[in-house]
Parts: structure tokens; C-alpha cells; sequence
């Protein structure tokens, strides 16, 4: 079980509409970069970079780095935490 302090990390790290849709298009498009994201959302490329910033910090998204580009998956809580809203 994890702490309450570990789980506010997680709930904050989504609290945020953009940061929801993010983790749902990850869901779909292993692998998609910022610009993908932004595109498919039709969010502005800066605001999406740093939602998806915030979202590898909390835990709930990886990057890999290939070249000059940036993918993104979800990390294992990443996918956890994508059940959870799913449920609720």
C-alpha cells in the first residue's frame, strides 16, 4: 500500500484536464511525441510539454529519447492510475 504522501503525488500529478487527455492518448498511441500529442488534442505545443513534464515527474509517464525525438509511454502507476479513472 502506498503512503498518502506517495498517492498525493499521483493525484496531483493528474489533476488537470490536459494531463487526463495526455494519459488517455498515451494509452491509445504508445510512443507518441509531444507534437503528436499536441496535434491530436489540438493543444498548444508549450502548454502540452510542460503537462507532460509534469506527468513524468509524478510517476505516471516515461520518456525515451530517440534522436532528436521524444517518446512517451506509460510507466506501470501510469497504467494503474489510467484503470483507476477509467473505473471511476
Amino acid at each position: 500500500m502506498k503512503t498518502s504522501k506517495q498517492l498525493e503525488r499521483y493525484f496531483k500529478g493528474a489533476a488537470n484536464h490536459w494531463r487526463i487527455s495526455i494519459l488517455l492518448l498515451v494509452d491509445k498511441q504508445e510512443g507518441v511525441t509531444v507534437e503528436g500529442i499536441a496535434d491530436n488534442l489540438n493543444g498548444n505545443l508549450k502548454t502540452i510539454s510542460q503537462h507532460t513534464r509534469s506527468l513524468v515527474h509524478a510517476g505516471l509517464l516515461n520518456k525515451k529519447y530517440k534522436g532528436n525525438r521524444v517518446n512517451h509511454t506509460l510507466s506501470p502507476y501510469g497504467k494503474m492510475f489510467l484503470r483507476f479513472i477509467k473505473l471511476f
